[in-house]
């Protein structure tokens, strides 16, 4: 068995537990690791994401001892040129699922010769979207009978696979020059992150990195993962796993996950799980339904009346910037900028308060988030923000509206997670740091606080009244 094969990388930037690379090894004894910068992908996301490809891609490269190749291109043309140069016998890959890499895979399917075939084993998910089924046979459009018959289905043991698995080639020994650019780090860097300067502050990037915090989580003397059932709803607590970008490019496998936790029936672990089968289900739904990455799962709601105009614009650029004068909201708003990275509760009460206070489409915030956050995932980014609206996959979901006062004192009870983000704020404690403008007879002990003149220095009021845009949102909701 002399061939050679490609091995394709995507969303799936590690070594360990790599169902293609075991594909590979089964037919190959050698292999060549190729990741492509396709501008399709990368032109729409913002700093904070391609900063984080660019660190996995760096992990990834030094995993391999330097033998990754980088180009930049068209996968299409760039994966049946580098077949034609080295003759290769097979092309693997983890199959994709969204619209595009569906299309996109099709497409270098067919481009390839007839004798190569480009193998698809294993996916980002635990359980691959299109294998759950109702006993009809068709799509689940809820969560919870989703999660049961997901749970029921299971999923495979990890893949024993490693940096030894195959003998990786060299691209600068094997490749001609001048036919094909490998890009180097540098490069790799300098075209990742040109906002590099607006990047928010990431975590490290990596297989390692993502193993590292796992395994923290997991077995961490704070018991992170004990108290998550409990806390994970409080964003003052930092008590999330904080694994989603490693889940988003594949630095971690929610398989590895799911097998470590295979024997806990405790809280903690059967709440994880539950998160996990979240993404699923969202990968399934846009897998049978790729139009509900631009429109509502629910049509009728497409026709929602929506604001518009400069006054509409005006509160966009506040909700964008975190200046909404409701605390809980723009703090959210404001660790997005920060960190690329937003607490999930924050980020129901931000995209409630978009949709139904400042009566904005679920699409315009959802199409800001995936610009900021390293974690953004179109599938479970795009259905999140439905299901905050009232457009998504939830049986009844038009009528709730969070109340970003009520919020914040529920899951911010002593308000330091206000205070973290919202400096001007700091002044104010404990929980009344929700409702500032009850401070000193609407005015708090800082002059400048709601001082219009003073611009981005002082804290703004309350842009809209939420019990009244309340009612505006249920009587534009009932008129569907």
């Amino acid at each position: 068995m002399n061939s050679t094969a490609i091995v394709w990388f995507r969303r799936d930037l590690r070594l360990y537990d790599l169902p293609s690379l075991s594909a590979a090894a089964d037919r190959a004894e050698s292999a060549l690791a190729v990741f492509v910068l396709d501008d399709a992908l990368v032109r729409p996301s913002g700093a904070p994401r391609t900063t984080f490809l660019a660190g996995c891609l760096e992990a990834l490269d030094a995993d391999l001892g330097g033998r990754l190749l980088v180009v930049s291109g068209d996968p299409v043309q760039v994966i049946p040129e580098l077949v034609d140069v080295l003759s290769v016998d097979s092309v693997h890959v983890s199959e994709d699922f969204g619209p595009y890499g569906r299309a996109r895979d099709e497409a270098v399917e067919a481009a390839l010769p007839a004798s190569v075939p480009l193998i698809r084993t294993g996916s980002p998910y635990a359980v691959s979207p299109g294998r759950v089924r109702t006993k009809a046979g068709g799509p689940y459009r809820v969560f919870t009978p989703f999660k049961r018959a997901w749970l029921d289905h299971g999923w495979h043991s990890p893949a024993l696979t490693g940096p030894d698995t195959v003998d990786w080639l060299d691209p600068d020994a094997v490749l001609p020059r001048g036919r094909i650019e490998r890009l180097g780090r540098a490069a790799v860097a300098e075209l990742l992150t040109e906002e590099a300067s607006d990047a928010a502050a990431l975590p490290v990037a990596g297989e390692k990195a993502a193993l590292e915090r796992w395994r923290a989580f997991r077995d961490g003397g704070t018991s992170e993962l004990d108290r998550y059932a409990d806390d994970r709803d409080r964003p003052d607590l930092d008590a999330t796993s904080r694994l989603s970008p490693y889940l988003k490019f594949g630095c971690l496998h929610p398989r590895t996950i799911l097998h470590d936790l295979r024997a806990r029936t405790d809280d903690g672990a059967t709440t994880l799980r539950s998160e996990l089968a979240w993404r699923d289900f969202y990968a399934d739904v846009l897998f049978h339904r790729p139009e509900t990455a631009r429109t509502g799962v629910d049509a009728k709601f497409d026709r929602m009346e929506y604001d518009s105009g400069p006054d509409a614009d005006a509160a966009f650029d506040a909700w964008c910037r975190g200046r909404t004068g409701y605390p809980i909201v723009d703090a959210g708003m404001r660790q997005l900028l920060a960190e690329g990275w937003m607490h999930n509760r924050a980020r129901m009460i931000v995209a409630s308060f978009l949709t139904k206070d400042l009566h904005l489409p679920w699409w315009r915030g959802a199409r800001y988030f995936m610009t900021h956050l390293v974690d953004g995932d179109l599938a479970s980014n795009q259905h999140g923000w439905q299901w905050t609206a009232g457009c998504g996959t939830d049986a009844a979901p038009y009528f709730r509206v969070f109340n970003p006062v009520s919020q914040g004192e529920r899951f911010d009870p002593s308000g330091d997670y206000v205070r973290r983000w919202v400096p001007e704020l700091r002044g104010i404690a404990g929980k009344a740091v929700h409702q500032p403008w009850k401070q000193a007879g609407g005015r708090t002990a800082e002059p400048a606080l709601f001082d219009a003149a003073d611009g981005d220095r002082g804290y703004p009021p309350p842009i809209v009244d939420h019990a009244e845009e309340r009612v505006v949102a249920l009587a534009r909701y009932r008129d569907l």
